[in-house]
């Protein structure tokens, strides 16, 4: 089977739907062996933010000499996104031949009468797969959706649990309240390994500290440090911190390529990791090589630019949290500036939370659709746009909304697209080779 067959194969089982709960993946790695029991992990999961730490620790270890496995979803342009070993993407080959291991797996389950696994479960396995056949020291595997019933919750006794933040997303799976969406993103924490959180919301932090508890599992609490003397710009965000990596008589200073005081919290986060690990005698690391690790760290889509001159943004703010970081950057870095958003977004979203965290946002606002069988007509979430009191104009398609975008971008300091991952991704494709040039100084 090759790369096209395998990924219209992998594809065929989205008809599954997505459903959490670890029976199937429990079947389905048991006859595959349990590769993944024998790998050492750092298991992240959060509302925002996971992609980021996960990303700031998979290249803090690489530079320091280790051989870091990423496991990270969803992707943007291409499918091998999702696996990566050392920075390197897996190859089509690779993916081919791992997914044939775990396709052969699944026919076993169905002939004994077994379930079928959803995509994210096959596609879980497949990384599984990959790396167990490849000499990693560590892997950084970052949790698709909540953490008790997710498929990477395979993971029996991490090197780390981390939890990078709580807040409103997918309530009507894991709970109405931060309290219990925080409840189910615990389910990652195993008894006796260590956790690290950055939740700040008191109520969700409480949660996490009493199941930390319960599983005698020590509690690195990330969200208490506070970073000082914090510079910021469009070419990233600089700051320092008191941690165990101190000089006698100094901070440890670091600089980051992704923008927005989230990302802030973000590499705090991922820095708080690696200094639980080092203290345990896991890992070993030398200060400058974190600080380039930090500054090497990149996750695509996030407040990415595309073009300079005039900006073109994508950032996949596709929750409350994530616009609020949004809309946090703009007030930081566009005072006064004239900006258009394009904004798209998926019909199973909480739309009206949304729209009003959007609105807020200074600039003119269109609407397009995202490449995805569950995306909001552009028409209606125009009208949701106008029912904030805001002026809006429905593009339609995201084909429609790079035409806009060409046509229009002249005539802005910046075009900011948002929203959907789905819609970003293709956003991406279309420009991001357009700018050879890179980012000048802003």
């Amino acid at each position: 089977m090759n790369y096209e067959e395998t990924i219209n194969r992998i594809h065929g089982f989205q008809k599954f739907g997505s459903r959490l709960g670890l029976e199937r993946m429990a079947v389905l790695m048991d006859i595959l062996g349990n590769p993944q029991d024998d790998m050492k992990v750092i298991h992240v999961a959060g509302t925002n933010g996971k992609g980021s730490v996960c990303r700031f620790l998979a290249s803090m270890l690489k530079e320091n000499g280790y051989r870091a496995g990423l496991y990270t979803s969803p992707y943007l342009e291409r499918f091998t996104e999702r696996i990566e070993l050392d920075g390197i993407e897996i190859s089509r080959e690779d993916l081919a031949d791992c997914a044939s291991a775990v396709f052969n797996a699944v026919d076993i389950m169905l002939a004994e009468g077994c379930e079928s696994p959803t995509e994210f479960e096959l596609v879980t396995a497949i990384g599984f797969v990959y790396f167990s056949r490849k000499p990693i020291d560590i892997l950084v595997l970052e949790v698709g959706l909540g953490g008790r019933g997710d498929s990477t919750n395979m993971i029996k006794a991490p090197l780390a649990s981390v939890i990078t933040s709580v807040s409103y997303d997918h309530m009507n799976v894991l709970g109405s309240t931060l309290e219990e969406i925080a409840a189910e993103k615990a389910g990652i924490i195993k008894e006796g390994c260590p956790v690290i959180s950055n939740v700040e919301d008191p109520g969700a932090a409480a949660v996490i500290r009493r199941i930390a508890k319960e599983k005698g599992s020590f509690l690195y609490d990330a969200a208490q440090i506070q970073p000082q003397n914090i510079k910021k710009s469009l070419k990233g965000y600089s700051f320092e911190i008191k941690t165990g990596h101190n000089k006698p008589a100094g901070l440890f200073r670091a600089e980051l390529g992704m923008i927005g005081m989230h990302q802030v919290s973000n590499a705090i986060c991922a820095l708080s990791v690696i200094e639980v690990l080092e203290d345990r005698g896991i890992i070993s690391c030398k200060e400058e090589n974190l600080r380039k690790g930090l500054k090497k760290a990149y996750n695509k889509g996030r407040f990415e630019i595309l073009k300079e001159s005039p900006l073109l943004i994508i950032d996949g703010a596709h929750n409350e949290a994530g616009v609020k970081a949004l809309a946090r950057v703009v007030k930081d870095h566009f005072r006064g500036k004239k900006l258009l958003l394009v904004i798209g977004m998926l019909a199973d979203k909480e739309v009206g939370r949304l729209v009003q965290e959007f609105s807020a946002i200074e600039g003119d606002i269109v609407t397009a659709e995202p490449d995805n069988p569950r995306k909001l007509k552009s028409e209606e979430l125009c009208r949701s746009v106008k029912c904030m009191g805001r002026e809006c104009v429905a593009l339609g398609d995201w084909e429609s909304a790079c035409a806009y975008i060409r046509n229009e971008i002249h005539k802005y300091d910046a075009v900011i697209v948002a929203g959907s991952l789905y819609l970003i991704g293709k956003i991406r494709g279309q420009f991001s080779n357009e700018n050879e040039e890179g980012i000048a100084d802003l």
